[in-house]
């Protein structure tokens, strides 16, 4: 169905990409963002998405959020997910060490490596706040992090949704407010699924990647 006759249903399509270790509650925030509701889910396998219609900073937005697997074996099947994604979300927990510094020893890494959109939108997020009494990484350690990689910084719960929404609503206003993201040509998205301003013709230099 062609759209561009029509007045279409959202200003933007956002490409959102989950990534970080297995089991730091990936699906799990997803979930809670998507649905409002919390369960303790097995593996994701290879990729999973949901489509979430929200209206952000008066921009009605169809967000199409990529939530991948975070064990080794599927990480090649992964890389391709990266393609014109406008914002990724490392995520760790906050009660597993490891989940943190893989954060710079794989996921970052893999961010500069495959992603196509220079001046993509990165966001660290700690889940699982809701056991602070097994924290293992400080909030400064976060932020720390998170000014290295010029990244935005939250730290959640998917169980108790203290701050999921935020996550999402930082990052994506951020992109609003990033113009090289807002072209229809930095995307993966087929040019007629909505309308748009042309493509940028000059490299913003603005981005946090």
């Amino acid at each position: 169905m062609d759209l561009s006759s029509n007045q279409p249903e959202f200003d933007y399509l956002f490409k959102l990409l989950l990534i970080g270790d297995s089991g730091v509650g990936k699906s799990s925030l997803l979930l809670s963002f998507t649905s409002k509701t919390f369960d303790d889910l097995s593996p994701t396998i290879g990729v999973d998405f949901k489509i979430k219609m929200v209206t952000i900073g008066g921009k009605k937005l169809k967000l199409a959020i990529w939530d991948t697997a975070g064990q080794e074996r599927f990480r090649t099947l992964t890389s391709s997910y990266y393609r014109g994604a406008q914002g990724v979300i490392m995520v760790y927990d906050v009660t597993r060490r490891e989940t943190f510094t893989n954060l710079s020893d794989v996921w970052a890494k893999e961010v500069d490596l495959y992603s196509t959109n220079q001046d993509c939108i990165k966001m660290l997020v700690g889940n699982k706040v809701d056991k602070e009494g097994e924290r293992v990484v400080t909030k400064k350690e976060g932020i720390d992090l998170a000014r290295q990689y010029g990244c935005l910084f939250l730290e959640c719960s998917a169980k108790t949704r203290i701050n999921v929404e935020q996550c999402f609503e930082e990052l994506v206003l951020k992109i609003l407010d990033t113009p090289s993201l807002l072209a229809v040509g930095s995307s993966g998205v087929k040019k007629n699924i909505f309308k748009q301003k042309p493509p940028e013709t000059d490299a913003s230099t603005s981005g946090c990647c």
